[in-house]
């Protein structure tokens, strides 16, 4: 069968023109898109799930004795998740107790050493008094006779003596004193140095046991058994995977609209198009990515390559939503952000610190229950002072 020339002609002008009116068709249907939908909406496949991860590491010097969790565990606020040999820090907390019990007994003697010079100053007040009395006395006495010269010179002597005496023992209260003055037997400075010791002490003896400092679960655990640590150690991390966000890294020529505020939609790559994560845009990061980096580029030195940069955004996501369908920091996404609301400044920031990872009180009560172990053993180790003792001390002060 043959066809014209005419007839080929006709029909091949007809499908050009089904092929014009479907590419214009679908122009114009993309156009009518983005002036309705598409224009309205930031789209970048450069966004990760991220989150808190808090390394634990070793605050004392030990040798790891047991572990008590292994990664992918769930673990609590406050569980033990490590244990060191708390051998040497026993030790050690002994040594810094005996030394806090005898600096106590120390300044109980300097006090009752203060008492024993404080009787001897008022003996020797109370023999320059009556040789005093004595040789008014005697002087009286020396005008009619009744007192020879030699007396009178003995005498006058005599209290001489005990006026150097009497000095002696104040110069001696007064250095004693130098070292009590405006102190108890509880407060003195030597008494507080070795109760900072034994605290310090007390503590490092606490922190042999490594405690979760928020919940989550462990990952990367690094330590082992029979490994010997020392503080700053990493041992391993806890990862909360209740508080998740985005990180989406957007080209810096399509910044302009973005918004703290912003709603955005978000696809996980471990749930495909089955899952949409529903989120709004918490903040944007003073910077773009480049200047964070380890090694920031200087581009005032060498060959430039201009480069089209990228803005980290923050976008929250809904907490029932990750529970429905859990999330893991890192994960690929595909998000977009709707840009067609409200332009507030985009220095604007809604991020919170109230979830459970940006505080714990694991550690608050550590240092007050070493206070109490070291004020127990002061209390244990006081001599308290007598009414007499008090007295006395009182009276030398003239």
């Amino acid at each position: 069968m043959s066809f014209s020339r005419k007839s080929l002609r006709s029909r091949r002008d007809f499908l050009l023109k089904l092929v014009f009116l479907g590419v214009g068709g679908a122009a114009l249907l993309g156009l009518i898109k983005w002036l309705t939908v598409d224009r309205n909406w930031v789209t970048t496949d450069n966004a990760y799930v991220t989150g808190n991860i808090l390394p634990i590491t070793s605050d004392a010097t030990g040798i790891v004795s047991h572990v008590y969790f292994e990664e992918t565990q769930f673990v609590k606020k406050g569980d033990l998740l490590i244990s060191l040999d708390a051998q040497r820090a026993k030790a050690a907390m002994t040594q810094a107790q005996a030394e806090l019990g005898r600096a106590v007994r120390n300044v109980s003697a300097l006090f009752a050493y203060r008492y024993q010079v404080c009787q001897k100053f008022v003996s020797r007040v109370a023999l320059r008094d009556r040789t005093a009395h004595d040789l008014t006395r005697y002087r009286k006495a020396a005008t009619t006779g009744a007192a020879s010269d030699q007396v009178l010179q003995n005498t006058q002597d005599q209290l001489v003596a005990l006026e150097a005496n009497l000095q002696e023992a104040r110069a001696e209260l007064q250095a004693i004193d130098a070292r009590i003055v405006g102190v108890t037997r509880i407060n003195h400075p030597d008494i507080e140095s070795a109760k900072a010791r034994y605290t310090d002490a007390y503590i490092e003896y606490l922190r042999q046991s490594v405690r979760a400092p928020a919940t989550g679960f462990i990952a990367k655990r690094r330590t082992q058994v029979g490994q010997r640590v020392k503080p700053g150690d990493p041992l391993l991390n806890i990862v909360p995977l209740d508080h998740l966000w985005i990180e989406a890294n957007i080209w810096e020529n399509r910044m302009k609209p973005v918004r703290p505020g912003q709603e955005a939609l978000v696809t996980v790559d471990l749930y495909g198009g089955s899952k949409t994560y529903h989120g709004v845009v918490e903040g944007i990061v003073p910077g773009t990515g480049s200047v964070f980096a380890t090694l920031a580029p200087d581009n005032a030195t060498g060959n430039f390559i201009r480069i089209v940069q990228r803005v980290p955004v923050r976008i929250a996501l809904r907490k029932n939503e990750i529970e429905e369908a859990p999330l893991r920091p890192g994960l690929s996404t595909i998000t977009t952000i709707n840009v067609g609301g409200p332009m507030p400044s985009p220095n604007a920031s809604s991020v919170t610190t109230t979830s459970n990872e940006y505080r714990t009180e694991i550690y608050d009560k550590d240092l007050s229950t070493a206070i109490s172990a070291a004020d127990k053993t002061i209390a244990d180790n006081l001599v308290s002072a007598s009414e007499t003792e008090d007295s006395a001390c009182r009276t030398a002060r003239f």
